[in-house]
């Protein structure tokens, strides 16, 4: 029997020892809010629909983007992996007719003084450009144009080197290109459209493959095969530049002289994903070795069904062909969705295709989730 002096002891190390796990930082608190793979999964929603009526899209809309926005809002930075998810936001607000989503990206800009990130020469330090030039369609604050503009001068004064492009990553084709071509809607400038245009097709030469029609993700990863012998692409590699063709053509003038090469390289992409789409309607990580990646990864798989379903809506998919292809795509999504709105199955920050937990969910694929959405609202059969 214990004596009551080391009861004592063992009880205040017990004690202890709680205060410290309660002190420790959670897994969420070390990413800084950009997400996390529990161990415990909760329980599956059971509430959501596939049909893509406004009332079944719009609920599972809604049921994600409340769940991530309390969680999220005390983290907003002016990182990528917020960008993305910001975006989304905006996307939201829009299709549910929610003016909170939109607010909670004002007071976001606000609290971040409508700045970029620190590195003047990366791409993903100027993607939240993207949500702060929408803002600024509607407002018109005049704080918000200048740090793009400076930021953007800096670039465009850069000397071009086709062996390391300023966008030497395919990622890169969704954070910067739709913020030029926001800018240039903003401004009237065209320097910023032609700017974006001959460095597209810089990044383009080097990484997108003509045979498959898919993106590499960076030169490094451009003689890399799949256990199965086929090349490596990278699902939300590929996703990223789908996605962002797209918002580069929302902006793009009809009548602007490279326009068509971006809706061939979409048309190409489209067709090359469509052929490798999973039977759960989701992509795995890895685009051409499906047998070695076991669960489905929902930030590719969202990023490219926004762009399939905006491709049909636009008129530039055949309805015929693609407006399947991302119903099945989307009533995939739902199926990893949790009941308390947990967007699960998404590969953490990385960059190359990977294992990860069911549980794993993380900012950027939420807002590619909420982008999807808002397409598939406007997809009707």
């Amino acid at each position: 029997m214990l004596c009551r002096a080391g009861m004592a002891a063992l009880a205040g190390a017990t004690l202890l020892a709680v205060f410290a796990l309660a002190q420790s930082p959670s897994e969420l608190e070390k990413n800084k809010g950009v997400g996390d793979s529990p161990d415990t999964a909760p329980p599956l929603a059971i509430d959501l629909r596939p049909d893509l009526t406004h009332d079944a899209v719009r609920a599972a809309m809604r049921k994600v983007a409340d769940w991530q926005l309390e969680r999220a809002r005390p983290y907003f930075s002016t990182d990528w992996t917020f960008a993305a998810l910001y975006d989304g936001f905006m996307a939201a607000s829009a299709t549910l007719g929610d003016a909170k989503y939109r607010q909670a990206m004002h007071e976001m800009g606000e609290k971040l003084n409508w700045q970029l990130g620190p590195r003047p020469e990366h791409a993903d330090d100027v993607a939240v450009g993207q949500v702060y030039l929408e803002l600024y369609r509607k407002q018109k604050d005049a704080r918000i144009l200048p740090p793009l503009t400076e930021r953007f001068a800096h670039q465009m004064g850069l000397k071009d080197d086709p062996a390391k492009p300023l966008w030497w990553w395919c990622d890169a084709l969704f954070m910067a290109p739709p913020t030029l071509a926001r800018l240039y809607q903003a401004t009237g400038n065209a320097e910023y459209l032609d700017f974006m245009d001959r460095q597209w097709w810089i990044t383009s030469k080097l990484l997108y493959d003509p045979e498959e029609h898919l993106f590499f993700r960076d030169a490094g990863y451009l003689g890399k095969h799949e256990a199965n012998g086929r090349k490596l692409f990278w699902s939300r590699g590929n996703g990223w530049v789908m996605g962002g063709i797209a918002r580069v053509l929302d902006y793009m003038p009809k009548n602007y002289p490279a326009r068509l090469r971006y809706v061939a390289q979409f048309r190409e992409m489209a067709a090359a994903v469509r052929k490798v789409q999973g039977e759960d309607g989701l992509w795995r990580s890895g685009l051409l070795d499906p047998q070695a990646y076991p669960l489905p990864e929902a930030s590719g798989s969202a990023f490219i069904a926004y762009a399939l379903a905006w491709g049909v809506n636009q008129g530039i998919l055949d309805r015929n062909t693609y407006a399947a292809t991302a119903r099945k795509a989307w009533a995939g999504l739902l199926t990893h969705v949790y009941a308390d709105g947990r967007l699960g199955c998404i590969q953490p920050v990385g960059a190359a295709p990977g294992q990860f937990k069911a549980t794993s969910s993380f900012v950027y694929g939420v807002g590619a989730f909420l982008l999807a959405g808002s397409q598939m609202d406007r997809l009707q059969f």
